[in-house]
């Protein structure tokens, strides 16, 4: 009997182990959350996006995440002068670009123009 029970224990334990973990009382899974920040600072010409995560978002350590250009995601303290820097910069950088970029509306709504003869 115990050989037969041993193969579905270990699927049991495979499903359980494989299966998403459910919201922790926020939009956020755990998956989501940082479970450090890292005190070095962070080269601001490496970074395009930034979003927090914080302990209203349903993680333990408050976070600033910063997507670098290559794609990594790397956490850092919120309260930090060197991540405030960085943000300021972004929110700098894309208030300038949406003022120099049209917007899709504006693109959609303008009459179309033939330049043919």
């Amino acid at each position: 009997m115990a050989p037969r029970a041993a193969p579905l224990l270990v699927f049991s334990l495979l499903v359980l182990w494989t299966s998403p973990a459910p919201a922790l009382g926020g939009a956020n899974d755990a998956e989501d959350c940082c479970m450090s920040v890292t005190k070095r600072p962070i080269p601001g010409n490496i970074v395009k996006a930034f979003r927090y995560l914080l302990l209203k978002d349903g993680c333990r350590v408050p976070a600033v995440v910063f997507t670098t250009l290559r794609g990594y995601q790397l956490c850092a303290p919120p309260d930090q002068p060197w991540v405030e820097r960085i943000i300021r910069r972004l929110k700098r950088f894309s208030a300038k670009a949406s003022l120099t970029l049209p917007s899709p509306a504006s693109i959609l709504q303008a009459p179309f123009q033939d330049s043919s003869p």
